[in-house]
């Protein structure tokens, strides 16, 4: 398996495919293993990147606390190493997160921006969100994680047909390390790079499920905000997308990605 050091981490990824890079960025809790229905289909069409975030998967998981500044620049560190042209860079949840750091710190790295059920901060504006914010800490350190796997396997994956995928939240979920997931939590609550979005000039798609944890306006809202964005909503979906939905994703993902190859070809 393929690693590189940055920053005294020692960070793992994955390759697979040719051409123009791709580079994929999972959420909370998750890892390289959560892109299985992606990575095949795509690497037929791009240089398909998967990074292990720092504190999950293969990758090392020092103590201490981390940020989301710390995970967009091992995303950045990893670019570098692989000496990458700008990339178009895929990012859920928290990866979209880490996605929209970069893309703030880093723009001349990247080719496109795609988010999936994420959004530019994380901050509490409202008593009902400061309780649920102070809610969801407080379940994260009392509940183990296998209870916490249950509860999010039925979360996401609702329905009886669904059962494959609740198996494995409840396999993989339990193999986090508890104190680097608790530490990934913190970087989330709090963060923000709202009032930096105009940075991001490249072509972005925000992807939104119609049943994620945020109502699909609050993405309508940030996506105005961005100079050159545009908003997609998939039906029948949860937080996960990319599991639950994984054609309609797919074939969503690659459409904006050619777009822009059919546009730059025009413009050459």
């Amino acid at each position: 398996m393929p690693y590189f050091d940055h920053d005294g981490c020692r960070l793992h990824y994955q390759e697979q495919g040719q051409g123009e890079p791709l580079l994929l960025l999972h959420g909370l809790g998750s890892s390289i293993r959560d892109w299985e229905y992606q990575i095949p289909v795509f690497s037929h069409h791009y240089r398909v990147i998967a990074l292990d975030v720092r504190g999950h998967g293969h990758s090392d998981k020092p103590r201490g606390a981390y940020r989301i500044a710390t995970f967009a620049a091992d995303a950045a560190a990893l670019i570098k190493h692989l000496q990458l042209p700008p990339v178009h860079l895929l990012g859920i949840s928290m990866g979209g997160m880490i996605a929209f750091q970069l893309a703030v710190d880093h723009p001349e790295l990247l080719r496109s921006l795609s988010v999936v059920n994420s959004a530019p901060e994380v901050r509490a504006r409202k008593l009902r969100e400061h309780l649920e914010i102070s809610r969801r800490r407080i379940l994260a350190r009392v509940m183990s994680l296998e209870t916490l796997a249950r509860a999010l396997g039925k979360l996401l994956f609702p329905h009886p047909e669904q059962a494959e995928l609740r198996r494995k939240v409840e396999q993989r979920w339990p193999q986090n390390d508890k104190r680097a997931y608790l530490a990934s939590l913190d970087a989330i609550i709090g963060w923000s790079v709202q009032e930096h979005l105009q940075r991001i000039t490249c072509p972005t798609l925000v992807i939104s499920a119609d049943r994620d944890y945020t109502p699909v306006e609050r993405k309508r809202e940030y996506v105005t905000r961005l100079p050159n964005a545009r908003l997609l909503v998939i039906e029948n979906s949860r937080h996960a997308t990319p599991l639950d939905q994984p054609e309609r994703f797919n074939s969503a993902l690659l459409a904006f990605l050619g777009g822009l190859e059919i546009t730059a070809n025009k413009e050459n």
